[in-house]
């Protein structure tokens, strides 16, 4: 069961393209992303992730131990891309080739604009920027070698709504949308299809403690046409799509997953 939202991913739509296929997965110790890992193994895929957090990370693959085959964590500094690159090898090792690649890790620490020095603002692009160019050209040499590959990476809405606090932030998700597309360009003759998908405010348990007050309570029932709240899995279900064949013909876009906020 999902940790955030208490959905079931096995209750998901089967994609048996997905079985057996190796997937690599940045920032899924918990989140969004231990949804995304979840979601993956439930398809019956060989998941590899990575992740600083080593107890999420243990606990999320204690639960996911009997899956058809368990997920591989490896602990890794994404903002480290040498230990970045170690664990793409310690994926392929253990499953082959990437097949998948879910750039997901970010950071959305909220920052004020006119106090942000320059060591601040290229933390925040090591986390929520670099990161998915060097995992995209690490797993690119094992999706040429399979002849297809996806790449699927998780933005924000953030910028498309003008959020404040989150300048920095909002800047390394909007320059997705220009990775996601000439990678797509780039790639395409080699049938690795590159996507996007763009999350709204997603209640994870790190959303709930740290940034969701009353008045963000409003604002999601003032601004989202469907009512409810946003959860990982709703990510996760995209995700699955724009990773199987069955969107073997959809490429370079951006998909909205926020209840019709934007």
């Amino acid at each position: 069961m999902s940790e955030t939202n208490g959905t079931d991913p096995a209750l998901a739509a089967r994609y048996p393209s997905l079985q057996d296929v190796t997937v690599f997965v940045t920032g899924g110790a918990t989140g969004i992303g231990a949804d995304i890992v979840r979601a993956f193994a439930a398809q019956g895929a060989k998941v590899g992730f990575v992740d600083i957090d080593v107890a999420g990370a243990q606990a999320l693959a204690a639960r996911l131990a009997g899956a058809r085959t368990p997920p591989l964590f490896t602990r890794g500094d994404v903002t480290n891309i040498d230990e970045l690159r170690a664990a793409v090898d310690a994926t392929r090792a253990a499953f082959g080739d990437i097949g998948v690649l879910v750039n997901n890790v970010a950071d959305d620490l909220r920052h004020d604009f006119t106090a942000m020095d320059v060591a601040q603002f290229d933390a925040t692009v090591a986390v929520n920027l670099r990161p998915a160019f060097f995992a995209a050209q690490a797993v690119v040499p094992d999706m040429k070698r399979r002849g297809q590959g996806a790449i699927v990476n998780i933005g924000s809405t953030s910028w498309l709504t003008k959020s404040a606090r989150l300048s920095a932030y909002a800047t390394c998700k909007s320059a997705m949308t220009g990775l996601t597309r000439t990678l797509a360009h780039e790639l395409g003759r080699d049938r690795i299809r590159v996507n996007q998908v763009l999350p709204g405010w997603v209640m994870t348990d790190k959303q709930r403690r740290l940034w969701v007050d009353a008045e963000g309570e409003q604002a999601m029932d003032r601004n989202q046409l469907l009512p409810g709240r946003l959860q990982g899995q709703d990510i996760a279900n995209m995700v699955l799509f724009l990773a199987s064949d069955d969107s073997r013909m959809i490429t370079a876009q951006g998909v909205l997953v926020d209840a019709g906020w934007v």
